[in-house]
């Protein structure tokens, strides 16, 4: 399991978003075998699209559910300035 890509469903993902926030593209994100992360974007209330990352070693480390929770901490940090 080490070596598979980082996945998360749908529903994960959207369990997150707040109210009136969307995917966009892929609703279950995808992996960049790259930057050995997991991806999705976001849209926010007012039409803003935010990128969602997730680090394989995040994920490793803190479980994948936290490693996603604390990917979107990030992202409200960012919006809210």
């Amino acid at each position: 399991m080490a070596n598979e890509p980082l996945r998360y469903t749908e529903t994960e993902v959207r369990s997150f978003l707040p109210t009136g926030w969307d995917l966009v593209g892929a609703p279950q994100g995808s992996w960049d075998e790259k930057k050995k992360s997991w991806r999705a974007t976001i849209i926010d209330n007012v039409d803003f699209d935010w990128p969602v990352v997730v680090p394989a070693s995040d994920a490793t480390k803190l479980g994948r559910i936290e490693a996603l929770r604390r990917a979107f901490d990030r992202v409200y940090r960012e919006r809210l300035g």
